[in-house]
């Protein structure tokens, strides 16, 4: 069996995504699912820390496009991106990862997998629909409260939820101002 970390909505929020997959590394595991809204290519570096495989897909706000597949492809081969939809067996169990929380619900329905994992809503929530398991790991953008990812244990079916960082709309950002000073011709400064 295996224990699967999942997240989404990241919004380029990187110190957010440097905690979440550095607990999920210490927590052992196995595998790192990222729903969407990675956004910025300058994340994969982030995701490419986990010490397993990574997989992900794009979301509503896909970012750069042109850039974050030919990376994973060539810079980061640990990451395989799926486009908007993927799927993949881990621990035998079939597993699916979608943005929309719609579309997880109807794949859900059909049957085909034992987990569906989504975003874009940016709230946690967990449902069984028939023998399926939709998993909606919430932002990790923290907007809220409640930025945080899910780790799912497969062999005791147990899921935890681990919160990440502060409201962001809290945080007090330290300024720094440099010394004043004026600028001779001809002169530049760096």
């Amino acid at each position: 069996m295996a224990l699967l970390a999942i997240i989404s909505d990241t919004h380029d929020q990187i110190a957010n995504l440097n905690a979440a997959v550095g607990y999920a590394n210490e927590a052992e595991a196995d595998v790192l699912i990222h729903c969407g809204d990675l956004i910025s290519a300058f994340m994969l570096h982030r995701l490419a820390n986990f010490l397993g495989p990574v997989h992900l897909i794009y979301g509503n706000n896909v970012g750069d496009t042109h850039i974050i597949i030919p990376r994973c492809y060539k810079q980061f081969p640990e990451i395989t991106h799926h486009g908007v939809f993927g799927s993949f067996v881990e621990a035998g169990l079939s597993i699916a990862l979608v943005h929309y929380p719609d579309f997880a619900r109807k794949l859900a329905e059909s049957g085909i997998y034992d987990v569906v994992c989504c975003g874009h809503s940016h709230k946690y929530r967990v449902e069984k629909v028939g023998k399926t398991l939709i998993i909606n790991p919430g932002s990790m953008l923290g907007e809220n409260d409640d930025a945080g990812f899910v780790l799912l244990d497969t062999e005791k079916w147990t899921i935890q939820r681990i919160g990440i960082g502060e409201c962001m709309f809290n945080r007090i950002v330290r300024v720094r101002a440099q010394q004043e000073r004026s600028l001779q011709d001809g002169e530049c400064i760096t």
